[in-house]
């Protein structure tokens, strides 16, 4: 190793298209990286945790469609290796047929620091998703795991068919889709049976796995006719059999559903990774983005005169982490909130104040604007100062109904909501109209009246109602159904947990 060389290069597993099989220290390399490098087949969800100004590059390779060639990729890893830290993401595990070891020489050779971080690989997620077990005591005494798709330009097999056939356990294979009736016939011809059962998992372990049983003898004709493509693994072995004593993923309530997300991309995670629990398949379309107000006077002034209010009411998340983000831009914590009362229009923004150790005072029981304002005891509002920082767009019921009431109040913007730019309407709302969508799901006025504008140039309502709308509470509904849409489900609880369990219960009964 020269010198010169400053960086180093992380051979990272991703694992197998579940983001939530990551292991801890690839998460922690990813968050620290300079370069990602990242395949087809590593989840992009992962990249969020990258850092903002982290250079992210693709190079996935899939069936006819090589992005980069490998050579260029090893160049790449050395180029960027010399000075910066790199992540490698790759699919599964970079050492089980992930072409790792050839990136590994190629730093080795280069001299390029470089570690690998080993992933939870395919063969083992993927048959574990579609409910088979790759070892099973009173069923095989052995596991195997093989390529479907040797090197290209390669005359003799380095596959030993014969002993595979006699194993008789069970048999993993890789990227084998396009040669799986050649796969079959070996195995037949060198001795297993027709009737062994056999297995293809496409897209294994997300919410499009698709899987498709048969036996040695039909399994190609099975494939064919359920139009499975690449990434898939097939099983072959007696262990197939238990699949369906044992196929837990795809009897998740929303499997097999999409479900489109209209949350800004800043909060939709945790509504994303909600509903992807219960089997759902989300595309994020976040129809609002978060900005700052045009001025930060007037929530300025408001925290410099702090000691004026006996009552400070936040009514969303964004309202909070503005509010104290500002607070300590001004030279300020926590402590400048003595002897003032906190209130939270519902238990999630209760929590993110909470989190920053101040206890909340007041929460209603119904978490609207109206029932914020109507919960007060009338001796606890009346003549009391009382700091609202929200968004510029909010509705004027929660000022008006408090100073009904007695209370003077002071409104100050905390931050906007705008409608981003968006290069997906378009194909958002073709699937919309093809019928790929399921459900679409609102989680404010704002994302409805953007939702509609960003789509209308493409789509009629009319259209749109062809999907289950669910919305996350009545005054989201109202906005909704005042554009003409047809709402199909409401939450009894106006969180991100009451819409999922409003999703989950009510999906089933509404059929379009």
């Amino acid at each position: 190793m020269t010198s010169a060389v400053r960086g180093k290069v992380y051979l990272v597993g991703a694992g197998a298209g579940d983001p939530g099989l990551i292991t801890v220290k690839a998460q922690r390399l990813i968050a620290k990286a300079d370069v990602i490098i990242y395949d087809y087949l590593a989840n992009e969800s992962l990249l969020r945790e990258a850092r903002p100004d982290a250079e992210k590059i693709y190079v996935g390779k899939k069936a006819g469609a090589h992005t980069m060639p490998q050579s260029e990729i090893n160049r790449l890893l050395v180029e960027k290796g010399r000075t910066s830290i790199v992540v490698r993401l790759k699919g599964g595990d970079p050492f089980v047929f992930g072409r790792g070891g050839e990136e590994a020489q190629a730093l080795a050779s280069a001299g390029i620091p470089y570690e690998v971080v080993p992933g939870v690989t395919a063969a083992v997620a993927v048959p574990a998703y579609a409910g088979i077990p790759l070892s099973h005591r009173d069923i095989t005494a052995s596991m195997t795991f093989v390529t479907g798709h040797e090197k290209e330009g390669q005359e003799d097999s380095k596959i030993n068919w014969k002993a595979l056939a006699e194993l008789r356990g069970t048999l993993v294979f890789f990227m084998g889709v396009k040669n799986i009736s050649l796969i079959a016939s070996r195995l037949m011809d060198n001795g297993l049976p027709p009737q062994t059962p056999a297995a293809v998992i496409h897209w294994g372990t997300t919410p499009q796995q698709k899987t498709v049983c048969g036996t040695l003898d039909n399994i190609a004709t099975k494939v064919a006719d359920a139009g499975i493509t690449p990434p898939a693994i097939i099983v072959v072995g007696d262990v197939v059999r238990l699949r369906d004593e044992l196929n837990w993923f795809e009897k998740k309530p929303l499997f097999g559903k999409t479900v489109v997300v209209t949350r800004s991309r800043t909060q939709a995670s945790r509504l994303v990774e909600l509903l992807s629990e219960h089997g759902a398949y989300c595309l994020e379309f976040p129809t609002i983005a978060i900005e700052p107000p045009p001025s930060w006077e007037d929530l300025d002034k408001a925290i410099d005169e702090l000691n004026r209010y006996d009552w400070i009411i936040f009514t969303s998340i964004n309202g909070v982490e503005n509010f104290f983000a500002r607070l300590w831009e001004r030279g300020r914590d926590i402590r400048s909130l003595y002897g003032i009362s906190v209130a939270a229009i519902g238990p999630e923004t209760a929590r993110a104040i909470e989190g920053r150790g101040i206890r909340v005072d007041f929460v209603p029981k119904s978490y609207r604007a109206e029932d914020l304002a109507k919960g007060f005891p009338e001796e606890v509002i009346r003549g009391r100062k009382v700091l609202i920082p929200r968004a510029m767009e909010a509705r004027e019921i929660l000022p008006e109904t408090l100073e009904a009431r007695g209370a003077q109040v002071t409104v100050v913007p905390a931050y906007r909501t705008v409608m981003p730019s968006s290069d997906s309407s378009k194909e958002i709302a073709q699937k919309i109209k093809n019928g790929e969508v399921d459900c679409i799901t609102f989680t404010s006025s704002s994302t409805v009246r953007n939702f509609v504008k960003l789509v209308e140039p493409f789509i009629s309502v009319d259209e749109i109602n062809k999907a289950v709308l669910a919305c996350i509470g009545p005054v989201t509904a109202q906005t909704a159904k005042e554009l003409g849409l047809s709402v199909d489900i409401v939450a009894d609880r106006y969180t991100i947990d009451g819409l999922v369990d409003a999703v989950v219960s009510g999906l089933e009964k509404v059929r379009k």
